[in-house]
């Protein structure tokens, strides 16, 4: 059976990390190129600096998948602005000769296959990037690519709906690398003034694997970084740092300060061997 520590790869890594000190991991998202270029790369390596455990670099897509209105603004700004799939790498490459923190790309698979996910994928491990989130891909597409993922020890993670059936979400969790992608809410993302209970779908996606589990959309603040991280392994924060990143005189000291304040919201947890931590097999 496939086991975290089974795996070689940096997101692997981290989680491990924080699980034998009894922590849990902030994963803030910044869209490439958003506001720019510059402000991209220099956001990657304060955020870490900050508290991040792992950031998410949404790759711009004229279609974005389940993005609310600030990232899909954010987006479509990046794209006018000619950022492309490979212009992210090379800001993940900018970023990597600073700082060894996680940094996954979500990315549309429909950019990944018109490049083709071998290519992609390779060029993306030579980047220094650790993973990708795929949102849309179909799962029967899914065995592939997690195997050219294997090899370049990259993290893949898939979404996890809270309505999914348990059929569904072993079939998801089979082709996750290192961690998966539980989305807290049903919906678009975006800022919201609650908190999403997500206890429940942790426990019940627990049930098929002991990867760490990441949660995602409409956290937006501290309080809710502490209430999700009680129960997940992580928590990913989007909307709400685009948003100040888009109004902010330096949007890299906007992230980084933000990061700052959701990070005093995580979680702590018994570590291993002091307490009910989850096995780690898969």
């Amino acid at each position: 059976m496939r086991t975290l520590r089974s795996v070689s790869g940096r997101i692997a890594d981290i989680f491990h990390r924080l699980r034998r000190d009894g922590r849990t991991a902030l994963m803030p998202f910044i869209t490439a190129g958003h506001p720019s270029r510059d402000a991209t790369a220099a956001a990657i390596v304060g955020m870490h600096k900050a508290g991040a455990a792992i950031v998410e670099l949404g790759i711009p897509f004229s279609d974005p998948i389940a993005d609310g209105p600030v990232i899909a603004a954010s987006m479509h700004q990046a794209l006018q602005a000619g950022v492309t799939p490979s212009a992210a790498l090379a800001m993940v490459a900018a970023a990597r000769a600073h700082t060894d923190g996680g940094v996954i790309a979500m990315v549309s698979w429909s950019i990944v296959s018109r490049i083709g996910a071998t290519t992609f994928l390779a060029e993306a491990a030579k980047s220094g990037l650790d993973g990708v989130i795929l949102p849309d891909i179909d799962v029967a597409d899914a065995g592939a690519v997690a195997d050219v993922c294997d090899r370049h020890h990259l993290a893949l993670g898939l979404l996890v709906a809270p309505g999914s059936s348990d059929d569904r979400i072993r079939e998801i969790v089979r082709h996750c690398r290192q961690f998966v992608y539980l989305l807290a809410r049903a919906g678009l993302t975006g800022e919201q003034s609650a908190a999403p209970e997500v206890e429940a779908s942790v426990a019940r996606l627990r049930k098929h694997t002991s990867l760490p589990i990441a949660a995602g959309f409409g956290i937006s603040n501290a309080a809710h970084v502490s209430t999700v991280t009680a129960s997940a392994d992580g928590a990913i924060v989007g909307s709400a740092i685009v948003r100040r990143m888009e109004s902010a005189e330096d949007p890299a000291a906007a992230a980084i300060h933000f990061t700052r304040e959701l990070a005093a919201g995580l979680a702590q947890r018994p570590p291993i061997g002091q307490g009910s931590v989850p096995s780690q097999s898969a």
